[in-house]
C-alpha cells in the first residue's frame, strides 16, 4: 500500500511509536527542549524513512530479521553506531535484522531505506548477481562519491515529495519509478565501496545480554555488580562496551534509564493517587531533592508538574519501552 507521512514529537516515547519496520528505544542524554520529526514512505517493495532528533540521544534499535536495512547520516554530524564513527557519507548496512546502539553528541539527522531481506537478494541477484545478505553481519561501508551522492539525492527527493506533495507519492507509476531508481542506487552503494569496517559478533552478543537483563529487570532498580554477574562478564569489560557503543559508562546509562522511566511512570500515573515520592523511590531515587533537580535538569520541568499535567494535555503516548530481542543474523 502507497503511503506517506510526516510527523512531529515533543516527546521521545511518541517518537519511538512510529516506526513499523524497527523497534527502538531512545534515551535522552542532554538536557533541553526536545523536538523530533519523522517522515515515512511506503512504496511497493521499500520502506524509506526520514527523520532528525534536537538533543543527543542513545538508541537501542531492533530490526526484524525478516528485513534487511542501510542506515546513514544526512548532515555533517557524525554519530556512533555500534562503536564505530559514522561519518557523512558512509553508511550502516545491517542485514537481515539484528540489534544495536546509536549514540549521537549533538542535533542529528538520518535518513534509511528498509526491504524484507528476500527482496534485498532479489534485487542483487537481478542486478549484480549475488545475494547483497551475503556475507551476513552488520558493517559501516564507505560508498564511492558519486554513487553516495545519488543516492542522497534520491533520498532527499522522495522526502520533499512526502513534505510537499504526498497526493504524487500515491500514484504508482511515480512510486514504482522512485522506488527503481532507489534499488539501482543503493546497490550501487553497497557494492562500489571505496572502504568497510566489519562490527564484532562478540560485542554485540554481550550487549544484547547486558540489554536483555535490563529489560527483564525493568521496573526494579539494578546495580552493576548484579548485572555483570547476570551477563558473565567482568566490569572493566562492560564498561569498555558501553563507552564505546553508548558514549557513557554503564552507570550513566542505567540512570539515564531510570530517570526515562521515572518520566513515563509520572505521566502515565493518577495524580490523586500517587505522589512524587512514591514514584520516584520506587525507581531508586532515594535522594528526593537532588531528584528533583536532576530531574529539571533533564526534561526541563519540575516532576511534580509532570504528574499534575491534565490527561488530554499529557504528551506521552505510555508507549512499552519494551524491545524483542532478535537472534544474530
Amino acid at each position: 500500500m502507497l503511503s506517506s507521512t510526516v510527523l512531529t514529537f515533543s516527546e521521545p516515547y511518541e517518537f519511538q511509536t512510529l516506526n513499523r519496520d524497527v523497534q527502538h528505544k531512545v534515551v535522552l542524554t542532554a538536557g533541553g527542549a526536545y523536538r523530533a520529526q519523522a517522515t515515512r514512505i511506503e512504496l511497493h517493495r521499500l520502506l524509506i524513512r526520514r527523520g532528525w532528533q534536537s538533543l543527543p540521544t542513545i538508541w537501542h534499535a531492533a530490526t526484524p530479521k525478516e528485513r534487511s536495512a542501510v542506515v546513514f547520516p544526512t548532515s555533517q554530524t557524525p554519530g556512533i553506531w555500534v562503536g564505530i564513527e559514522v561519518q557523512p557519507g558512509d553508511i550502516f548496512f545491517r542485514p537481515q535484522g539484528g540489534e544495536h546502539y546509536v549514540h549521537s553528541r549533538e542535533y542529528m539527522r538520518y535518513g534509511s531505506l528498509s526491504l524484507t531481506a528476500d527482496d534485498l537478494a532479489d534485487f542483487g541477484r537481478a542486478l549484480v548477481g549475488r545475494d547483497l545478505n551475503e556475507p551476513p553481519g552488520s558493517r559501516v561501508m564507505r560508498p564511492q562519491p558519486a554513487a553516495m551522492s545519488r543516492f542522497l539525492h534520491l533520498h532527499e527527493a522522495a522526502g520533499h515529495l512526502a513534505e510537499t506533495a504526498p497526493e504524487v507519492l500515491a500514484i504508482p507509476a511515480v512510486a514504482k519509478g522512485m522506488e527503481q531508481e532507489l534499488v539501482c542506487a543503493m546497490v550501487a552503494c553497497l557494492t562500489d565501496t571505496a572502504a568497510a569496517k566489519r562490527c564484532r559478533p562478540s560485542h554485540q552478543r554481550v550487549l544484547r545480554r547486558f540489554e536483555q537483563v535490563l529489560e527483564a529487570n525493568q521496573d526494579e532498580p539494578l546495580y552493576i555488580p548484579e548485572i555483570c554477574a547476570a551477563i558473565g562478564v567482568p566490569g572493566r569489560t562492560l564498561r569498555h562496551l558501553c563507552q564505546e557503543h553508548l558514549g557513557v559508562s554503564p552507570r550513566r546509562y542505567l540512570w539515564l534509564r531510570r530517570m526515562h522511566q521515572t518520566r513515563l511512570a509520572l505521566t502515565l500515573a493518577d495524580p490523586h493517587a500517587k505522589t512524587v515520592t512514591e514514584i520516584a523511590a520506587n525507581h531508586g531515587f532515594w535522594e528526593l531533592g537532588r531528584f528533583a533537580v536532576t530531574y529539571q535538569q533533564l526534561f526541563g520541568e519540575a516532576p511534580s508538574l509532570t504528574l499534575r499535567r491534565p490527561p488530554d494535555d499529557r504528551r506521552s503516548t505510555g508507549a512499552d519501552m519494551r524491545l524483542v530481542s532478535q537472534e544474530p543474523a
